[in-house]
């Protein structure tokens, strides 16, 4: 193989940064074998290490027609490499060097530092499409020496390039993924419905609002996942498989949808079912939607508010709802006008310890499937299964500390009655 590459220095690697055809990296790049280890064991670990992860990058590179990759990082051995310099020079006497041709001979071998699973992607992918071979996906090479010093170089990098490689964040999903249809749709409703204007939807790293905002109606994080539940109420009755062509069921039916970007058609009926919800809710409040500038006030503040406008309460509040809408077919403003606005409130008395300590006047974490199944209890009790209603019964007596197990069902419900309390 002869390379058009350039050459360069960074600490004491030389590297020399070129493009591979998938068919040369199905031809030429093995995976790591003895190159870093002498043990059989330690060999046979990083083996183990590749992980099915690259049926995805298969089945992407297979699907997406906008695919692209970051380069491999390609370590050589062996073999008799040569690099060819050109130089360039302008009438200015300008000159460029380290432009070259880098020649492999074949016999050298090639193993992947940096980029594992995309190796065994692409090979993957050219089991079904053999005319994807000659497409090319940028590399750097550097060199290797199998004794031991050489051994402990490349290790370090290995390791180094994979301890501070970093998943992509939440929050850069929902910024810029151009197939996850609820990133899509959120970016959607962002951009162009005025409800969400005026800093109502708060960029933050994490679910939580700060005390001191008195904007915002959730956080972008929480606003996605709420979406994400949403989208539960399209899929549910959709056949989805996953890349062994495996009927998916249950919720992970969401997880393969979200991989490939649907049909416009599919984007514009999800978005609208989201604008419906949002619309439903912001209703509900319109002191709050049509405040200039936004103000949650007594929404949320630290006497209490509503439960709406507390991120850990919302999310399990959006699964509820769509539990019902799925179970009764009805409207979101029917179902939301179903609840009594007291209810709504974390200081009622039935949210005391699940959503809101009174005496600390702080939020309570960690007991989202209990707000979720009361919240269901609450619109119609029989649409919890038995099993679920155990649960609910069992858990709220244990965060209240109620013990007599005839008496929970009817503390519940009289408490959800009660109006002798204060907002």
């Amino acid at each position: 193989m002869k390379l058009p590459a350039i050459r360069a220095q960074i600490g004491i690697w030389v590297y020399y940064v070129s493009a591979l055809s998938f068919g040369d990296v199905s031809k030429y790049v093995k995976r790591v074998d003895d190159e870093l280890h002498k043990s059989s064991l330690l060999r046979e670990m990083l083996q183990r290490s590749i992980t099915e992860n690259y049926k995805s990058i298969s089945e992407y590179i297979n699907t997406q027609n906008e695919r692209f990759f970051n380069a491999l990082i390609l370590a050589v051995y062996d073999g008799d490499p040569e690099w060819h310099e050109i130089r360039v020079e302008y009438d200015d006497d300008e000159e460029f060097v380290d432009l070259g041709i880098l020649e492999l001979t074949g016999d050298e071998k090639i193993f992947p530092v940096d980029g594992q699973h995309r190796v065994e992607g692409i090979k993957h992918a050219l089991i079904n499409n053999p005319d994807l071979a000659t497409e090319k996906i940028p590399v750097v090479f550097v060199g290797h020496k199998k004794d031991d010093e050489g051994m402990q170089r490349t290790r370090r990098m290995f390791s180094t390039l994979n301890r501070y490689a970093k998943p992509v964040s939440m929050r850069d999903i929902i910024a810029l993924d151009e197939d996850d249809i609820i990133a899509i749709a959120s970016r959607d409703l962002i951009d162009n419905n005025q409800m969400f204007g005026d800093n109502r939807i708060l960029d933050s790293k994490t679910k939580a609002i700060p005390d001191t905002n008195t904007s915002a109606f959730t956080t972008i994080i929480t606003f996605y996942e709420c979406n994400r539940e949403l989208l539960w109420i399209m899929v549910n009755d959709m056949e989805i498989f996953d890349l062994e062509g495996k009927k998916i069921r249950g919720s992970s039916k969401i997880k393969y949808y979200i991989r490939h970007r649907p049909s416009d058609e599919a984007i514009n009926e999800f978005t609208k079912l989201c604008n419906e919800y949002w619309s439903s809710i912001f209703d509900m409040f319109p002191s709050y939607s049509k405040s200039d500038p936004a103000d949650v006030g007594a929404l949320r503040n630290k006497e209490g508010g509503n439960l709406i406008f507390r991120p850990v309460s919302l999310i399990p509040f959006t699964k509820a709802i769509v539990r019902i809408k799925l179970e009764t077919g009805k409207s979101f403003s029917e179902i939301l006008n179903g609840f009594e606005k007291s209810i709504m409130c974390i200081q009622h008395p039935i949210w005391k310890n699940v959503i809101w300590d009174s005496e600390q006047q702080v939020m309570v974490m960690n007991h989202q499937k209990v707000i979720e199944l009361m919240i269901i209890y609450i619109y119609d009790r029989k649409m919890l299964t038995e099993n679920e209603y155990k649960k609910l019964m069992q858990d709220w007596s244990s965060i209240r500390q109620i013990y007599e197990k005839e008496t929970i069902g009817s503390v519940i419900d009289e408490l959800i009655q009660e109006d002798d309390w204060e907002v």
